[in-house]
């Protein structure tokens, strides 16, 4: 990525070294024991939405208030490589979906606020930990992601590279858009009428749809900001591929359920991925198309 003069979100709420006043307490969200915690940690891995799981799901009302984001110590420039690349693609999503909201959807973008942090943290949907990997609360319209998961991302996913890790947080980014939009309440409340396998399913269609934003942002960041450098999207479909249901499920227990998938086969990430990548189509009539095919 192409991160020098690029510059940063005022929208981080820096809480490493507890700058962030957040009580760093272990108890997960509402009391769950440890049975729960392992699946939301794996719901979370895949870069899913926990609050469905801790009971905080957002389903349709007015959505929480964000809070002023603390201001990152320092000077960007001189933080991680990690703290840069979660910073400056996060500005760059802001500009896009900032132009996009009122010509495309009538309205103004709500900018979310990403809170990074170290070992552990609270959220407004429940607990967060180096282990749960990167997730958007709806309860609080905050990213949250530690950005040790980028190790993680290398070492356990073999998925390198910086543009891995933006990948990550324009998904992300793309669960504040579906909220906004209202398709994350949509799905929470269909959800609550229908089977394991379906609601699943729908799930899936939740998940890929935010991928296909974040490919739709990877278009303009190639054509109009200049961010992406050779081989940037590869590291994104590397990413992609190595977090399908299907792949986490052989390398966590040697066999694949379909029915238990909640964010995607492999091969759909990466095809949706790429889809937003190569059109860059952010119309409504195309992101219904994720709730209205007969199939994904």
């Amino acid at each position: 990525m192409k991160l020098e003069g690029k510059e940063g979100s005022r929208n981080i709420d820096d809480r490493r070294g507890s700058r962030g006043g957040m009580s760093r307490g272990t108890k997960t969200a509402g009391g769950f024991g440890l049975g729960t915690l392992i699946i939301v940690i794996i719901v979370m891995l895949l870069g899913g939405d926990p609050s469905e799981y801790l009971g905080a799901a957002n389903t349709g009302g007015s959505p929480a208030q964000s809070t002023s984001p603390s201001a990152p110590a320092g000077n960007l420039e001189e933080d991680t490589p990690n703290m840069q690349i979660v910073s400056k693609t996060l500005r760059d999503t802001e500009k896009l979906w900032g132009r996009v909201f009122p010509q495309e959807y009538g309205r103004p973008y709500q900018e979310p606020i990403l809170v990074v942090f170290e070992g552990q943290d609270q959220s407004a949907c429940g607990f967060a930990s180096a282990a749960t990997g990167p997730f958007y609360c709806p309860a609080d319209q905050k990213v949250y992601i530690d950005l040790s998961f980028a190790d993680l991302l290398r070492q356990r996913f073999r998925a390198p590279g910086d543009f891995a890790l933006a990948y990550v947080v324009a998904h992300e980014v793309g669960h504040h858009i579906q909220n906004q939009l209202g398709y994350s309440g949509q799905v929470s409340r269909a959800r609550q009428r229908m089977s394991e396998a379906d609601a699943n399913a729908m799930s899936v269609r939740l998940e890929l749809q935010a991928d296909y934003l974040a490919g739709v942002w990877a278009h303009y960041a190639d054509r109009t900001s200049g961010l992406l450098s050779d081989g940037d999207i590869e590291e994104a479909i590397k990413a992609a591929s190595a977090i399908g249901d299907d792949a986490i499920q052989k390398q966590s227990q040697g066999y694949v359920v379909p029915d238990s998938f909640t964010h995607g086969t492999s091969e759909q990430r990466v095809r949706y991925f790429s889809a937003g990548y190569k059109s860059g189509d952010t119309s409504k009539k195309t992101l219904d198309y994720f709730f209205q095919a007969p199939d994904l």
